[in-house]
C-alpha cells in the first residue's frame, strides 16, 4: 500500500488530485493547512507528498525543508506543485531541498498519474530491496551464530582429540620406547619374532590414532605436505618388514618390489606416503585368507628432474562387488556383504588414503573381482635429487652410528616411564641426562646448571612447557636463557605451536618419539650454527 499526502490551500485542487489518484493500492490523505503537513507525514507514514509551492502561512519550500530535516520523514518522496512560471533558480532550489519532481498548473492529470505511478514503482522496488537487505541481515546474524556454534564445537572437538591423543600416545610412547630398548638386547629367534609382532601391534594402534586425528586435520584443511629426501626403496622395504608378521600369522606371502631404475633419492612426504602404503597393505592382509599380497613400485614417465611413479598393492582376497566399490571410500562405513562381515574395520583407512593421494596430486584407483582379489593403484610425480643431495642423505644416515660428545641434556616430562625410556635412548648416544618431573622443576634446574639442550613436554602439571620456556627466556642469566629448547607432546595443536614460537621454542617433536627423528632434531639444534 502507498500512502500519499496532498497539501494545497485550495480545496478543489486537493479534491481533483485525490480523485485522480484513487485506486486500491493507494490511500490519499489531504489537507489545506501546510502547518499540518509534517505531522500528517509522521502519523500516516506518508510515502509520496504532493505539495503546492505558493501557500499562506507556510510555503511549499518551507514545508519541504521541514520534512527533509526530520529523521522520521526525510524518506518521503516530494513532488512540488506550482502555478507560476519558474526560473532556473526556483527549480534548482526545490530540487536542492529534496524534491524529486515538479508538477505545473493547470495540471495534466495523465502526466500527474504517470509521475506518481513511476515514483510508486521506485518505492515498491526500494521496499523489496529493503526487505531483501533485512532478510540478508537476519541470514547473516543466523550464519554468524551458526559459525560461533561451529567454532565452539570445533574447539571442543580439537580439545577432545588432543586429550585422547595425549592419553593414548603417552603410554604408546613408553611401549615403543621399551621395545626399542629390548631390540638392543640379546634375543633368541622366538623372542625376536614375538617382539616383532609386538612392534607391529603397537604401530598399528598408533596408526589408528593417527587416522582419527588426520580425519580432523583433513576436514579443517590443515594437512600440509612436507617433502624431504626419501630413500624410496628403503621406505617400501621397511613397510613390508613392519607388516610381514601379520601376513605370516595368516600364512600369506608378502612380496615387495621397487623398480631398480628408480633413483635412490626422491623428494617425498615420507610420513604421508608411509601412511598411505601401510593402510593399503594392512587392508589387503586383513581381507585376504589365502595366497598373498604384492606391493610394487614402477616408473610410468620421466621428465627432466621429475619422475612419475606408479604404486600398486594387490591381494588375492575376497574382492569387492562392483556395486559396492564406491562405498569403500565413505567414512565410517563397512561393506554390506556376508564375506566382509567377519572382518573388522574402522572405516577410516581408505577414506584417508584417498584424501591423502588427492592432496599429493594423484588419483586412487581400484580394480576388484569377487573371489579373485583387489588391486589399489595411484600415481604421483616426484622431484629427483642430484648427486650432492644423495651424498647428503648418505651422510645423514651415517650420523646415526655416531655418539655425541660432552652433551648435557635436561629432560622434563611428568610421566616417569616416558622419562625412563627417553633417557635410555639418549644414553645410547652418550648424552648425559638430568630429569625434571614438571615445568617448575625444569626451570629451577635450568637456573642452577647450564645445559646444552632442553627436551620438554608441552603438557605438564605445575607449569607447562610454553610457560617454562617463557620464564627461561625472560628470567635466566645470559648464559642460560638461550639454551635450545625442543618441545614434545602427544598432540601439538596449532595454538600450542604459535604460543611456543612466540616464547622461543626451537623445535617440536610428536609422541611416540622415533629415535631417528629425535636424533635428527637434536643434531640440528646442537649444530645449527654449522648447518
Amino acid at each position: 500500500m502507498i500512502n500519499i499526502l496532498i497539501v494545497d490551500d485550495h480545496f478543489n485542487n486537493v479534491k481533483i488530485l485525490a480523485t485522480a489518484l484513487k485506486r486500491d493500492d493507494i490511500v490519499c490523505y489531504v489537507t489545506t493547512s501546510p502547518k499540518q503537513g509534517l505531522q500528517m507525514c509522521i502519523d500516516h507514514s506518508i510515502d509520496i507528498a504532493l505539495i503546492d509551492v505558493n501557500m499562506p502561512e507556510l510555503s511549499g519550500y518551507e514545508l519541504l525543508e521541514s520534512i527533509k530535516n526530520n529523521p522520521l520523514t526525510r524518506g518521503v518522496m516530494v513532488i512540488l506543485i506550482t502555478g507560476y512560471s519558474m526560473d532556473t533558480n526556483d527549480v534548482v532550489k526545490g530540487l536542492t531541498l529534496g524534491a524529486v519532481d515538479y508538477l505545473f498548473k493547470p495540471l495534466d492529470l495523465h502526466v500527474t498519474v504517470a509521475k506518481v505511478d513511476s515514483i510508486t514503482k521506485l518505492i515498491l522496488q526500494q521496499r523489496e530491496i529493503n526487505n531483501k537487505n533485512h532478510q540478508l541481515e537476519q541470514y547473516k546474524k543466523e550464519l554468524l551464530e551458526m559459525v560461533s556454534i561451529a567454532e565452539k564445537s570445533k574447539l571442543a572437538k580439537e580439545n577432545f582429540l588432543a586429550n585422547m591423543s595425549h592419553e593414548i600416545r603417552t603410554p604408546l610412547n613408553a611401549i615403543l620406547g621399551l621395545i626399542h630398548i629390548l631390540e638392543t638386547t640379546r634375543l633368541d629367534a622366538d623372542q625376536a619374532k614375538l617382539l616383532g609382532m609386538l612392534t607391529y601391534s603397537s604401530k598399528l594402534l598408533l596408526q589408528l590414532v593417527n587416522d582419527i586425528l588426520d580425519i580432523s586435520k583433513i576436514d579443517a584443511g590443515k594437512v600440509k605436505l612436507n617433502k624431504v629426501e626419501t630413500d624410496l626403496s628403503r621406505l617400501v622395504n621397511d613397510i613390508c618388514e613392519l607388516t610381514r608378521p601379520l601376513a605370516e600369522s595368516k600364512n600369506l606371502v608378502l612380496s615387495c618390489s621397487v623398480d631398480k631404475n628408480i633413483p635412490e633419492v626422491v623428494m617425498a612426504d615420507t610420513l604421508r606416503l608411509n601412511q598411505i602404503l601401510i593402510n593399503l597393505v594392512n587392508n589387503a592382509i586383513k581381507f585376504t585368507e589365502y595366497g598373498g599380497v604384492n606391493v610394487k613400485v614402477t616408473i610410468s614417465e620421466v621428465r627432466e628432474s621429475q619422475i612419475l611413479l606408479n604404486f600398486s598393492v594387490s591381494d588375492t582376497g575376497i574382492g569387492i562387488p562392483n556395486e559396492l566399490i564406491g562405498q569403500i571410500f565413505n567414512r565410517y562405513e563397512r561393506l554390506e556383504c556376508p564375506m566382509a562381515d567377519k572382518f573388522g574395520s574402522t572405516g577410516l583407512g581408505l577414506p584417508i588414503v584417498k584424501k591423502l593421494v588427492e592432496l599429493k596430486g594423484g588419483t586412487l584407483n581400484v580394480e576388484s573381482s569377487v573371489g579373485v582379489g583387489t588391486t589399489f593403484t595411484f600415481t604421483n610425480w616426484y622431484k629427483v635429487n642430484n648427486k650432492v643431495e644423495v651424498a647428503k642423505l648418505a651422510e645423514s644416515k651415517e650420523r646415526f652410528l655416531k655418539s655425541f660428545s660432552n652433551i648435557s641434556l635436561l629432560l622434563a616430562d611428568d610421566d616417569e616411564i616416558n622419562r625412563f625410556v627417553t633417557k635410555q635412548i639418549l644414553s645410547e648416544w652418550n648424552i648425559q641426562v638430568d630429569e625434571a618431573e614438571n615445568g617448575l622443576d625444569a626451570y629451577i634446574k635450568a637456573k642452577s646448571k647450564q645445559y646444552d639442550v632442553i627436551l620438554m613436554d608441552i603438557n605438564m602439571p605445575v607449569m607447562n612447557g610454553v610457560e617454562t620456556t617463557r620464564k627461561i627466556r625472560n628470567e635466566l642469566s645470559e648464559h642460560n636463557k638461550y639454551i635450545p629448547v625442543m618441545a614434545f607432546s602427544a598432540f601439538i595443536k596449532d595454538e600450542d605451536k604459535i604460543a611456543g614460537d612466540h616464547v622461543g621454542i626451537d623445535a617440536y617433536i610428536q609422541k611416540p618419539i622415533e629415535p631417528e627423528t629425535l636424533y635428527s632434531q637434536l643434531y640440528k639444534l646442537l649444530n645449527k650454527d654449522h648447518l
